[in-house]
């Protein structure tokens, strides 16, 4: 297979802030382990943007459908769209196939809810994507991720650096 003929997957990431200035992440569920590879890995919500679809609208979407957070406002927008490369061996297996990556924009977003609206229980016989959650120092986000993730966690991690601080008052 020439993976080179693959089209990236446009994807929409999210970056949730809590008031402290912690960053939310999950821990990838078993069962979804055959994306990435077998390991304990960590990562904040994220997933495709339908067809005709607006990223902010899709970004939105994502967050609720895998962490049931929707006390947010979204602070800011990735100021361009960040690539990445599946490891060859995942080529083929992830996402049907069909795609050799992902690109995406990202969201950072300000979760202004209690944390007992969050609720990683799969919806409507989805399969789950988390099995356990918590709220994460930014400066830990890329130890947590997938190894072939890191650069582009990296480059998100300085463009929001700003906004990760506690909230006054």
């Amino acid at each position: 297979m020439d993976v080179s003929l693959l089209p990236y997957r446009p994807c929409v990431g999210v970056m949730a802030i809590n008031r402290d200035g912690n960053v939310w992440v999950g821990r990838r569920a078993q069962a979804r382990f055959h994306n990435e590879g077998r390991g304990n890995w960590w990562q904040m919500p994220q997933g495709g943007i339908d067809e005709g679809e607006d990223p902010a609208h899709a970004a939105l979407r994502e967050l609720r459908e895998e962490t049931g957070m929707d006390s947010v406002e979204i602070l800011a927008q990735s100021p361009r769209w960040y690539t990445y490369d599946l490891p060859r061996e995942l080529v083929g297996k992830a996402w049907g196939g069909r795609y050799r990556g992902q690109t995406q924009v990202w969201f950072a977003v300000r979760f202004t809810g209690d944390d007992s609206q969050i609720d990683i229980a799969p919806r409507d016989g989805a399969e789950a994507e988390f099995d356990d959650w918590k709220w994460a120092p930014i400066g830990e986000l890329t130890e947590l991720i997938v190894p072939f993730k890191r650069e582009v966690y990296a480059q998100i991690v300085q463009a929001f650096a700003h906004l990760a601080r506690p909230l006054r008052g």
